[in-house]
């Protein structure tokens, strides 16, 4: 079966730091690139991130450039999320894909997505 399936959400005080991982089993996750998304309540999904393929080029939302890394470890067959300085504005389910390519900060042609790991930062 192929599916990714992320980890690592939980309940952070205001500046504190996470780290997300998207697994992926049944397929290659190499083959794509990685991209994570994130939903508020009563807001719609966003794009926050993206990583190519060998991890050479990576793109940010505004929202979390220099807050939040994206990396990946293709032997792994898993990617990753780090998220410091974190504020209420993050809290949100967070999603990671698997697709084609970037369009900036926005994974494109998604063929893998994960059910989501939650996240809520408290103030």
């Amino acid at each position: 079966q192929q599916q990714l399936v992320e980890s690592g959400g939980g309940v952070v005080q205001s500046g504190g730091s996470l780290r997300l991982s998207c697994s992926a089993s049944g397929f290659t996750l190499g083959h794509y690139v990685i991209g994570w998304f994130r939903q508020a309540p009563g807001k719609e999904r966003e794009g926050i991130a993206c990583i190519s393929t060998t991890e050479t080029i990576t793109y940010y939302s505004d929202s979390v450039k220099d807050r939040f890394t994206v990396s990946r470890d293709n032997a792994a067959n898993t990617g990753h999320l780090q998220m410091n300085s974190l504020n209420p504005e993050d809290t949100a389910a967070y999603y990671c894909a698997a697709g084609y390519y970037c369009s900036d900060y926005v994974a494109q042609q998604v063929l893998y997505r994960g059910q989501g790991t939650q996240v809520t930062v408290s103030s």
